[in-house]
């Protein structure tokens, strides 16, 4: 990612401050509890106590230095530039100031593949911090978000519990992709977590079912993907920005494309074998793929082109696509 910025202070090195994410007097209390009992009880949660307190509760809380430059992200995402608007201005808000980095959270509108976990996992790298991924789709219980009870047979912290806890930072981005397809038919509400995870004050102090302590999930940057808003509750999209994202028009997916081969091609050595550019008839054949198969169409053929000894990608060398398949192209 370029460093510089015209009219904005060099992005450099993350500023990165400590933040407890947990009092490690209560989670010391909670030991000593566990400890009176016999000592196969709890065992697992007298295994979560002792880790959190080994590692301590201190965690880095990162944010650019200034206000970065997003041409690349621009031009990597060209469907996403008004979530990248919002973004510069939470940056700019947060620069020569003692503030975290608060980003309200937002609600990614729009059809499969057009990017929207890929966009995730480019702006925690962009911020300086990590991602997860939280597949709602495959949410079979509320549990995953918010831990489930120590009584229960096999319960486990949450992934919010777990990216706070076990992770680096206080301010991770956690993607809770396919929010609307949360399963309607599960025993406990599977979005029942973010009603306090969304709100600032309330995560404050947001505690998981299993470990039972107050965890500081304020600083969390919280990123959900829908393909339909319609299965959200009404509260939940109230605590969001909604950004409708749409498949690129023509020139943005060849655009894309063009991005994503230069992209690999700067990442392998084996790229200085190839042209730095690809032909314009490879690029219309990857436009009509979703941003997320432009790369595997990529590899096959960069592959075949280096097995026939040429240095330029033919429409000849990418897969031909499976029939009945539905692509999301772009859009006229």
């Amino acid at each position: 990612m370029s460093s510089t910025s015209l009219a904005v202070p060099s992005l450099g090195l993350p500023i990165a401050r400590m933040r407890s994410v947990f009092s490690a007097d209560e989670v010391g209390r909670k030991l000593a509890k566990l400890q009176q009992g016999s000592e196969r009880e709890h065992e697992g949660l007298r295994s979560v106590y002792e880790r959190m307190l080994e590692r301590g509760p201190q965690r880095f809380a990162v944010k650019p230095s200034g206000v970065p430059d997003m041409a690349q992200l621009y031009g990597q995402l060209p469907n996403f530039g008004e979530v990248l608007d919002d973004v510069k201005r939470h940056v700019a808000l947060s620069q020569d100031s003692d503030d975290h980095l608060e980003l309200t959270p937002m609600l990614l509108l729009g059809p499969p593949g057009v990017g929207k976990t890929h966009f995730a996992h480019q702006l925690a790298g962009l911020l300086g911090t990590t991602a997860s991924l939280v597949p709602m789709s495959s949410m079979t219980a509320g549990w995953l978000l918010s831990g489930s009870s120590s009584q229960w047979k096999g319960a486990k912290p949450g992934k919010v519990f777990e990216a706070l806890v076990d992770g680096q930072y206080a301010n991770p981005v956690i993607v809770v992709d396919e929010i609307d397809k949360a399963s309607a038919d599960a025993q406990y509400d599977p979005l029942g977590a973010l009603y306090s995870l969304l709100e600032h004050d309330t995560a404050q102090r947001f505690v998981d079912e299993y470990a039972e302590v107050p965890i500081d999930a304020s600083q969390v940057i919280w990123i959900t993907t829908a393909n339909d808003e319609r299965g959200i509750p009404e509260p939940i999209l109230n605590r969001m920005n909604v950004f409708q994202i749409d498949a690129p028009d023509l020139e943005a997916a060849r655009q894309i494309a063009r991005q994503i081969y230069q992209g690999l091609r700067g990442e392998h050595d084996w790229g200085r074998l190839f042209a730095d550019e690809p032909a314009s008839d490879v690029l219309d054949q990857l436009a009509s793929l979703a941003p997320r198969e432009m790369r595997r169409a990529l590899m096959t053929g960069f592959g075949n082109a280096r097995l026939a000894r040429r240095e330029a990608i033919d429409v000849a060398d990418l897969p031909h696509p499976a029939s009945g398949k539905t692509r999301i192209g772009f859009v006229q």
